[in-house]
């Protein structure tokens, strides 16, 4: 009964290598057993002993050799090889594990990606070729199979940063018994047909983005209350304590002429003034008394004349004696010219026109 009780797992490692395992603690507690095989058929085998053995706690519990053909027998026998525990013939090649994809490339158009590798050099047309993706919005990965060796998929959001891993597997059961498939291969990270070191990358990215602009704004609300409060500051300051007028605008000349000198500047300015001070004042004309204006009305016309002509005369020469006349002259119906003013006299009454 114990010959077909055995469970055993065999892999052959892309043609190349065998790997045959069983449990060795459970099925033979107490003893150490022995591993050999063949790949020859017909009654003269030639059994080889186990190269390399797999241990689970100092006890075989595997064996490892080279694969040297389609028909493959095995046999488990007791520690010193006198009894046969466990006998098992089958085919090699449908027990095969291939070999993760070689070159994987990708090629990307728009919203479509196109996933391909090499050919293996044996048996391609019992392999496909896995394709798995997920964004990080998705917590399960897409798969997409297709034959040796391209595979593709369009809808992709070229907003998003997307995981890609790819495998091939064997196809059961027409080439296999067990479903084997290869390792993946390194997983890979694209965003709009852009290699990234991984969608960790675009996060951080986003996560800067957002920052820099919450710390933009944060600065654009700061000035702008900065402004309010110097605005109203300057009206405090303008109300409580009124600005000084700078002498620099209210004497330019001051500054501009003579560079602050206040001693040139003041001496300037007063002979300037002193220049400008009016050569003629008008006196204060004298009003006579009513008998002296009486006593010059009775005198002689013909006098009076000769007066206003040498008044006339006097007054165009700017003769203060001349004002002085006209203010205390009688007035009669004569026209006398003074100072470019002509003035009229008529009885008690002169008028300057």
């Amino acid at each position: 009964g114990w010959k077909g009780a055995i469970n055993t797992t065999i892999i052959n490692f892309n043609n190349e290598k065998m790997q045959i395992t069983w449990a060795a603690r459970e099925l033979f507690p107490s003893e150490n057993v022995s591993f050999s095989y063949t790949f020859d058929e017909g009654k003269h085998k030639v059994w080889k002993p186990c190269p390399t053995y797999l241990l689970d706690q100092d006890y075989n519990s595997g064996c490892l050799f080279k694969t040297e053909g389609p028909t493959l027998a095995i046999s488990i026998r007791s520690s010193n090889g006198s009894e046969e525990l466990f006998s098992k013939r089958l085919k090699s090649d449908f027990y095969i594990k291939p070999n993760r994809p070689e070159n994987v490339t990708f090629f990307w158009k728009e919203d479509t990606v196109i996933v391909s590798c090499n050919k293996p050099e044996r048996a391609v047309k019992c392999l496909r070729l896995e394709l798995q993706y997920k964004s990080k919005f998705d917590k399960d990965w897409q798969s997409r199979t297709s034959k040796c060796c391209s595979v593709g998929e369009q809808g992709f959001d070229p907003r998003k940063c997307y995981s890609f891993r790819v495998r091939l597997k064997r196809l059961v059961p027409y080439c296999n018994v067990v479903n084997y498939s290869s390792d993946w291969e390194a997983e890979t990270f694209w965003m709009n047909g852009t290699l990234l070191d991984s969608c960790d990358d675009d996060i951080k990215s986003q996560s800067n983005t957002v920052i820099f602009l919450s710390c933009f704004l944060a600065v654009l609300l700061m000035i702008l209350i900065l402004l309010i409060l110097l605005c109203k500051w300057q009206r405090l300051q303008k109300s409580v304590m009124p600005a000084i007028p700078d002498p620099k605008y209210v004497f330019a000349d001051l500054f501009s002429d003579h560079n602050g000198n206040f001693q040139e500047w003041i001496e300037e300015t007063a002979h300037a003034m002193v220049q400008t001070k009016p050569e003629y004042e008008e006196p204060e004309c004298i009003i006579e008394a009513e008998s002296q204006q009486e006593d010059n009305k009775n005198s002689d016309k013909q006098s009076s004349q000769e007066k206003i002509f040498n008044f006339s005369r006097a007054a165009e020469n700017n003769d203060p004696k001349a004002t002085q006349i006209a203010c205390l002259m009688p007035t009669s119906n004569t026209i006398a010219s003074f100072a470019g003013f002509q003035i009229l006299m008529n009885n008690d009454m002169y008028v300057m026109l």
